[in-house]
């Protein structure tokens, strides 16, 4: 699955630039031209990685980079043309990954994104065999099994490439057509019941509070949980 960027820049000859260096690389690209608006494209869409300017109309970087701390560790790369050190230090105590400076060469920005990717890709490949656990309810990466108050249960396939998609992307307003393009896949020709059908039994095996799967009426599924 291509990895998604969101590029929230607000001078759209310097956004188009790295829109361009990001899909020959393979990668697909939301776009945001302020703060509120680069808040709402992470809110409803999952993204792997942030090019987040700091100087954005409505809504600063740092305050960006501080709401969405408060619920993803989704990486973020700041881009500022300051150069003070206070401002560097400011920028990684709200949450950036990294770091770099107006002007830049845009290759070595993809260079900082492939790090940063390698080095999730490898720490998700290291924590494969960790549960996630919410309450009763507790999922084997490793095995592939989920457990309800300490006793397995039977899930489909596709059961569980839901749950781990909604865990994965928790506390984000996911639409529909997100979920059944990255849990039935692109070219599935089915209906989105498809979807309402597999939660409703999901929520026969289990009670709301253990699996805090939330319907948003009109649009889709969030797995919503308190930080």
């Amino acid at each position: 699955m291509a990895k998604r960027i969101l590029i929230v820049e607000d001078e759209e000859k310097l956004r188009r630039v790295i829109k361009d260096y990001c899909i020959s690389n393979g990668w697909e690209v939301l776009e945001a031209k302020d703060g509120l608006e680069g808040l709402e494209q992470f809110q409803h869409h999952p993204v792997d990685l942030i090019i987040l300017d700091i100087m954005l109309p409505h809504m600063t970087g740092y305050e960006l980079c501080k709401k969405i701390r408060e619920t993803s560790d989704t990486l973020i790369i700041m881009v500022t043309a300051k150069t003070e050190e206070e401002d560097y230090l400011r920028g990684y105590s709200t949450g950036a990954n990294d770091y770099v400076s107006k002007p830049f060469n845009v290759k070595v920005l993809m260079a900082k994104i492939k790090s940063l990717f390698e080095m999730r890709d490898n720490d998700e490949q290291k924590n494969n065999h960790e549960n996630y656990i919410h309450k009763d309810f507790k999922i084997n990466f490793e095995e592939r099994n989920i457990f309800y108050k300490g006793e397995r249960i039977e899930i489909t396939s596709k059961e569980y490439d839901f749950l781990t998609f909604m865990i994965k992307n928790k506390n984000i307003a996911l639409s529909r057509q997100t979920i059944l393009d990255n849990v039935w896949g692109v070219d599935y020709q089915g209906t989105d019941r498809a979807i309402d059908n597999l939660v409703k039994r999901l929520r026969m095996k289990m009670d709301k509070d253990s699996l805090p799967i939330k319907s948003i009426r009109g649009y889709g599924y969030t797995f919503e949980v308190k930080i």
